[in-house]
Parts: C-alpha cells; sequence; structure tokens
C-alpha cells in the first residue's frame, strides 16, 4: 500500500512539473509601436521629480534632426495596469516605492521580445540616483531591441534582386516598397516614396585613404559625402546639389558594424541652390580585404512629417549589413 501511495504521489508532482514548464513556454508576443516606452508607476510618482526626472532622460531630443523630436514616445499607466494587457509592451520601466532599493532588468518576463526594468526605493531620491546609474544601458538595450522588431517587420518583404551584390559585394535587407532611383558604376540610390516626401539609401565604396588619410575623420567623411553626393543626388534644379549643412557640427561616433570598425556620422543636409534640406545617417565600413571603406547612408525628405521613426526604418537597414567575401 505504501508503495502504491509513493508512485501515486511521484505521478502528482511529475505532472504538476509538466505543467509548470508548459505554462513558463507559452509566453506571448510582445507588442507595441516602435520606439514606445511603457513606464509603469502611481501618479503622484509621474506628476513629481521622478517623473520629471524620466521624462528628462527618456524623451529628451534625439540627436541630428532638425527639429526636437522625443527619442522614445512615453506612456504611463498606474501599478494597476500590471493586472493588464500593458504587460504585453515590448519596452517597460515599472517603479515603486518600497522598502527595498533595488534595480532589475528582465528579459521576456511577460511577453516576448521584451525589456522589463524594475526600479524600487524607500524615497525618491533613492529611485533617481538608480535611474541616473542605468539609463545608459536602458536606452542602450531598448533601442537594439527596436532596431531588431524593425528589421523583422521590413523582412517581410524585400527588394528581391542582387544588384548591390554584384556591384558592391554587400547584402543589406531593403524593403520592396523602396526603388532604385539611380544605379551607376559605384553608386547606388534607392528610394521610397511617403505622403510628405521620399526616404532614400545609398550605397557607394570609396578607397581607405579617402577618409584615412589624416586624424581629421569627421572632416575627410563631411568632404566625402559632399563630393560624392553632390554629385549624383539632384533635384529638378539644373544647379542643385546635396551638401551638409554647415551650420551645424555632425554627430561622430565610431562603432562595430558587421564585426568590422565603422564610423557613424549623422546631422543635416541641404541642397545648394535649392530649398530642400532633412536629416541623414551615414556609415563608412572598414573593408580591409579590398581596401576600401563601403559608405551606406539614408536620407529623409519630410518637411512636414516627423523624422525620427522615418530615420530609425533607415538605421535599422542599414545595420542589416552584410560585406560579403
Amino acid at each position: 500500500m505504501k508503495t502504491s501511495n509513493c508512485f501515486l504521489i511521484l505521478v502528482f508532482f511529475t505532472f504538476l512539473s509538466c505543467v509548470e514548464k508548459k505554462v513558463n513556454t507559452t509566453i506571448g508576443d510582445s507588442s507595441g509601436r516602435i520606439n514606445s516606452l511603457t513606464i509603469i508607476m502611481n501618479d503622484f510618482l509621474w506628476n513629481g521629480e521622478i517623473g520629471d526626472s524620466i521624462r528628462k532622460k527618456f524623451a529628451s531630443p534625439v540627436d541630428g534632426l532638425p527639429q526636437e523630436e522625443p527619442l522614445f514616445t512615453i506612456n504611463q499607466y498606474p501599478i494597476k495596469a500590471l493586472d493588464g494587457n500593458k504587460t504585453n509592451n515590448r519596452n517597460i520601466i515599472i517603479i515603486k516605492k518600497e522598502e527595498k532599493t533595488n534595480y532589475e532588468f528582465k528579459e521576456n518576463e511577460f511577453a516576448k521580445p521584451q525589456n522589463v526594468v524594475h526600479i524600487s526605493g524607500t524615497t525618491s531620491a533613492e529611485i533617481i540616483k538608480l535611474l541616473q546609474e542605468n539609463t545608459d544601458d536602458i536606452i542602450k538595450k531598448v533601442r537594439h531591441t527596436e532596431i531588431v522588431a524593425n528589421q523583422k517587420s521590413i523582412a517581410k518583404s524585400l527588394l528581391s534582386d542582387n544588384v548591390l551584390k554584384r556591384k558592391f559585394k554587400v547584402d543589406i535587407n531593403v524593403p520592396s516598397n523602396y526603388h532604385y532611383a539611380l544605379v551607376r558604376s559605384n553608386f547606388v540610390w534607392l528610394k521610397k516614396e511617403i505622403v510628405s516626401g521620399s526616404n532614400s539609401v545609398l550605397v557607394y565604396t570609396v578607397p581607405l585613404k579617402t577618409i584615412l588619410k589624416d586624424d581629421n575623420i569627421v572632416n575627410n567623411i563631411v568632404k566625402m559625402r559632399d563630393s560624392v553626393q553632390g554629385m549624383f543626388v539632384r533635384s529638378k534644379s539644373k544647379n542643385a546639389r546635396m551638401i551638409t549643412e554647415k551650420a551645424y557640427s555632425p554627430y561622430f561616433e565610431s562603432i562595430i558594424l558587421d564585426k568590422k570598425r565603422a564610423y557613424q556620422t549623422k546631422g543635416t543636409w541641404e541642397l545648394r541652390g535649392d530649398f530642400m534640406s532633412g536629416c541623414f545617417i551615414n556609415y563608412a565600413i572598414i573593408d580591409r580585404r579590398k581596401k576600401r571603406f563601403v559608405v551606406v547612408e539614408g536620407f529623409c525628405y519630410a518637411p512636414s512629417a516627423d523624422k525620427r521613426n522615418l530615420m530609425f526604418e533607415l538605421e535599422a537597414i542599414i545595420k542589416s549589413i552584410k560585406i560579403l567575401k
């Protein structure tokens, strides 16, 4: 009899274990618009200095845009929202006043893919201190997740041809709603028409010495784009040509892209001889095997529209690049 009871108990706990594993693996898909951030905290905290700190850090202006637009679109909900569907959102920060001071970052806690940040403290000062210490890391992780989410959406319908592979030995996931506006021996311009203007991707190559001839990398990149793009990117005005806007210094960063050293430059452009202008993000990727830079730039012309998400799409497209052997 005892043996029989032991067997039944063993079967019961095995069943519970299987059920628990099944529950843990049935996590749903996350949702939310690109570059949106859900803040879950009670209103009295949101309307105070903690809320001010969050808005200052996560809704700060995006670098390189001609008008101020926030880094993320922020939506705030009270703590009771944890019992609802707001936990399906892709990027969540949960802030509480509790006796324990704590910072914790969790991936895929309620849905997948997802970033969830838990912050708690006994005072506002403790919570703000944790925010200050971890803001850069949170932004980095959220932006990476958003790039991947954007690339996943782009991959659903791609431009199917081998022009870029044939000309430059590179592979880039370009959406099918882009078309070839200009193809030359060492220059390709892909363009998407939008209601308020257009989004564009440029691809070309230059010798290493074009950018590495001295230590003034930023100046050399500006001269390169003014020369190459000034030759090909024009409007209907006969003498108009693209140049880097001289009134503002571009933002510059050295990064790794496709496991290679690359220079990221972003700022504003204008058509000299015309009234058109906009913003750009330029990547010059070192390809030492072929002793060249692969230059890929995204720029938009959308005078009456917000540009943050348009530029973010271009960044996602460019960051899909693979330089082939």
